[in-house]
């Protein structure tokens, strides 16, 4: 059976048409902003909260599945790499007495897998008076520059609705990794972040075109 959680977000998805504000949790981690923050904290093995729509990686947690259910450590062992997280904000809710959603919930596993190794990267708004503010994380990145997320694939804007978001956020990436051995904190641009990620972008493009030239 379905959590309430999941089953809103499929009746959600499956609507004629979407109003703005109910994105909510489905926001998506622009691709190139994704590439620039494999390169510099990856690389990439395991998304941690994603669905079929939008998984960064090949090896995922969705809703469903529900990450805060799940050992990320045990996983990452087996997968090698790292893990990425681009988290929902919905208020912390249970179902059947586990958490399903919840920024201090997804913060506590998170250290708690970190105690079990392996490296957990979070990109999340830079929002320092949150209760959940991970101020204990092995290494914050704040970005310079506001960052504008994706749609999700399914939205379908009702009429007056905008067909993009313009908003921007103040965003940070937190990484949790008791190997680490760097600073505690940097910054680092968004055109930074964005350049890294389509220049790895463009190599991916002509390796596939190389592919597709050898296939044919």
């Amino acid at each position: 059976m379905l959590n309430p959680y999941c089953q809103a977000l499929e009746e959600l998805r499956n609507r004629d048409v979407h109003k703005l504000r109910e994105v909510g949790d489905q926001w998506c981690t622009p691709d190139a902003i994704w590439w620039g923050i494999n390169a510099r904290f990856g690389p990439f093995s395991l998304d941690l909260f994603a669905d079929d729509h939008n998984a960064k990686c090949d090896a995922y947690y969705t809703a469903e599945s529900n990450a805060l259910t799940q050992n990320w450590a045990s996983r990452l062992s087996d997968l090698g790499g790292a893990a990425y997280a681009n988290p929902p904000y919905s208020r912390a809710t249970q179902f059947e007495g586990q958490y399903i959603t919840g920024m201090v919930p997804i913060m506590e596993h998170t250290f708690a897998m970190r105690e079990r190794g392996g490296r957990y990267v979070f990109f999340i708004k830079s929002a320092t008076s949150e209760s959940w503010w991970p101020e204990n994380a092995d290494h914050i990145a704040f970005v310079r520059g506001r960052i504008s997320y994706d749609l999700p694939d399914w939205y379908i804007p009702a009429e007056g609705e905008p067909s993009e978001s313009s908003a921007g956020f103040g965003m940070a990436i937190a990484v949790f990794d008791k190997q680490w051995t760097g600073r505690a904190v940097s910054y680092i641009s968004r055109e930074e972040l964005e350049t890294t990620g389509h220049m790895f972008l463009t190599q991916i493009r002509r390796a596939a075109m190389k592919l597709v030239g050898v296939a044919a």
